[in-house]
């Protein structure tokens, strides 16, 4: 894994490094710790990253500043802040989890596992989801989703209004943050199941999603039957 962590207190960055190092072990690719938000963005627009570990308040500077514009990529986010009046509203943007400070090693290693396991349960709803956009970040709301579809490293949002956008998150990352309203049905779409209007077999045994928008996405053969359950 290529890790960052942005903090800007140094006795408390030496330590989510060391406990960082101690955890992912064989599985740390790199690590790298910078204390301010400018630094920050710069090191995430020119290197690829697996997670970021990030405080809210960097000498003064507002983390959710940095957050809003990197929450869309292909990286999860994990906040380590003392501000836990801010949990929710970081939830709402997509970070994966918050470890309010003080924190020990086992909650630290609670989020990371999230990360290594690729823990599909979502204890907090995501209200957006982050796309980037002729050079600027655009907040698309969760409820305008109606379901994604992978394309490779990244997704594509099919929206209410008829328009897609696309994610710099694969769909197995989305799927961590989405769940439980949204379901993986077949390897490539991931779907918001209040928005089934039916379930049903086609000929040759093809089993497909009816959706209120009139159009219809393939469900994995072997996920018909827990789909049909979820949506009865």
């Amino acid at each position: 894994m290529k890790v960052l962590v942005i903090e800007d207190e140094s006795r408390i960055a030496k330590r989510v490094e060391r406990i960082t190092r101690d955890i992912l072990g064989g599985k740390l690719h790199s690590l790298a710790v910078i204390n301010t938000l400018q630094e920050g963005l710069s090191f995430i627009e020119n290197n690829t990253l697996d997670l970021v570990l990030l405080d809210l308040n960097l000498n003064g500077e507002d983390g959710f500043d940095l957050l809003a514009r990197t929450v869309s990529g292909a990286f999860h986010t994990i906040v380590v802040s003392a501000n836990t009046d801010q949990a929710l509203r970081a939830f709402e943007y997509g970070v994966l989890d918050f470890v309010p400070k003080p924190f020990n090693k086992e909650r630290l290693e609670q989020a990371f596992n999230r990360v290594i396991s690729n823990d599909i349960e979502q204890l907090h709803a995501v209200k957006y989801l982050s796309v980037k956009k002729r050079h600027t970040i655009q907040l698309v709301p969760i409820e305008d989703v109606i379901y994604a579809k992978g394309a490779g490293a990244y997704s594509e949002l099919f929206l209410k209004d008829g328009s897609k956008e696309l994610h710099d998150k694969s769909l197995e990352k989305l799927e961590q943050l989405l769940a439980p309203h949204f379901v993986r049905i077949h390897k490539s779409y991931l779907l918001k199941m209040t928005e089934v209007k039916e379930v049903k077999v086609s000929s040759g045994s093809k089993y497909l999603a009816m959706l209120k928008s009139g159009e219809s996405i393939p469900i994995g053969r072997t996920k018909y039957k827990e789909i049909k359950a979820k949506w009865v």
